[in-house]
């Protein structure tokens, strides 16, 4: 269950930083309110998995999914640069997430 809620944090958090670009710097009103939303919820999230996982795990992969989901759609969607020194970045990422699931 806490394994479930972090991975669902992780993608709000993605959704969070998808909205506040959206934003146009919060003057948007729907993104805007998206970005209040999903940070919120993200972090409320975070903080019920962490009642039984580990802080520094949990935050971890929190940060881990987050940054590397929000690479992964700023490729897709916005046009970020895509490159294999980029691919190979987000695929470490994913793998140390992978292994403190492992390893917690």
């Amino acid at each position: 269950m806490a394994w479930g809620m972090l991975v669902l944090a992780g993608t709000l958090e993605i959704v969070f930083a998808v909205a506040m670009k959206s934003s146009e710097g919060f003057t948007r009103a729907l993104p805007t309110l998206v970005t209040i939303a999903s940070g919120l919820s993200s972090v409320l999230l975070l903080s019920l998995s962490l009642r039984s996982l580990p802080v520094g795990t949990g935050y971890a992969v929190w940060t881990g999914i987050g940054a590397a989901g929000t690479a992964i759609v700023g490729m897709i969607a916005f046009g970020d640069p895509v490159g294999l020194p980029r691919l190979l970045c987000i695929g470490l990422i994913f793998s140390g997430v992978i292994g403190l699931k492992i390893v917690g």
